[in-house]
């Protein structure tokens, strides 16, 4: 079949890929691939080994969190005709895999690597400088993603995220910002905004709208103004799971491009990752910009 560059991050989720990881090569060695490991060392590793190895490759295999599959894309994304990717979810949330009908079984994933198909998905361009997969986001809890220790993140999967999150309610901090793009105006404090290429974020699907495509060129994009009390914003996102609808706090649309300005430096996460405080952000849809196998009834 041609050159597998498989990038492992062997920490993800429980470490669940050293007990699967002999199975996993079998599979694709038996299905004629020429198997090349790297196991990352540290983070933007995945990024290093996918930009400098990617291009000799015939398909790159990244096995890890959504931030390693992140990583991996931004890596193939510096290439001039990047490889198509598979991928073996290994982490504690996979949002990006379960937009994608990727089985969570890593022996599945692996047959889906080496008999699925290829399909073009959108990813995001930040600040001219980096790239995520499915999410751009800033505000409450965002950092959660970031701060929670991997050990808590492996014993407690989406429970972590939750626990750490609801702490974020007794600190709510509101930044002074304008949006603009060629759908939307918007000044205000916020208090949340994120810009998605998918359907679940952080385990959760009520977040984003249902008619999400992940190839058409725009991102959903959800922005939440500080509300009169604590308790609103609490009725706030819990409505957002179950609701669409737009409110005098809650604004949803698409858009391939957009400009983010505040008054003060705002951290902001990509795919479950720092990415930076910033007070001017540009994020641009870079579509169909990779393409990754997914299951072929899919």
């Amino acid at each position: 079949m041609g050159r597998m560059l498989f990038i492992v991050n062997p920490r993800a989720g429980k470490a669940q890929i050293r007990s699967h990881f002999l199975d996993i090569v079998d599979i694709f060695v038996k299905a004629g691939w020429q198997v090349e490991v790297h196991t990352t060392q540290e983070p933007l590793d995945a990024v290093r080994t996918a930009r400098e190895r990617g291009e000799a490759a015939d398909m790159v295999v990244c096995s890890g969190g959504d931030g390693t599959l992140s990583e991996t894309i931004s890596g193939m994304a510096k290439l001039d005709r990047p490889p198509v990717l598979g991928y073996i979810p290994a982490g504690s949330t996979n949002d990006f895999a379960s937009s994608l009908q990727i089985p969570s079984n890593m022996a599945k994933a692996a047959e889906n690597v080496v008999t699925g198909k290829p399909y073009a998905v959108d990813i995001g361009h930040f600040c001219q400088e980096r790239n995520f997969v499915y999410v751009a986001a800033f505000g409450l809890f965002t950092e959660v993603s970031y701060m929670t220790p991997q050990e808590k993140k492996n014993l407690l999967g989406h429970q972590a995220y939750m626990l750490e999150g609801m702490k974020s309610l007794t600190n709510i901090k509101a930044y002074a910002m304008t949006l603009e793009s060629e759908e939307m105006s918007l000044e205000g404090d916020f208090v949340f905004g994120m810009v998605t290429n998918t359907i679940s974020v952080g385990g959760f699907k009520g977040l984003v709208k249902r008619d999400v495509s992940l190839n058409d060129g725009l991102f959903e994009v959800l922005m939440i103004r500080m509300p009169k009390t604590p308790l609103e914003l609490k009725n706030i996102l819990s409505s957002m799971i179950l609701k669409e609808e737009q409110s005098e706090y809650v604004y949803r649309f698409k858009t391939s491009r957009l400009r983010i300005a505040s008054r003060e430096p705002v951290d902001w996460v990509l795919d479950g990752e720092f990415g930076g405080s910033r007070t001017d952000v540009e994020i641009e849809n870079l579509a169909q910009k990779i393409r990754i196998i997914i299951p072929g009834d899919a």
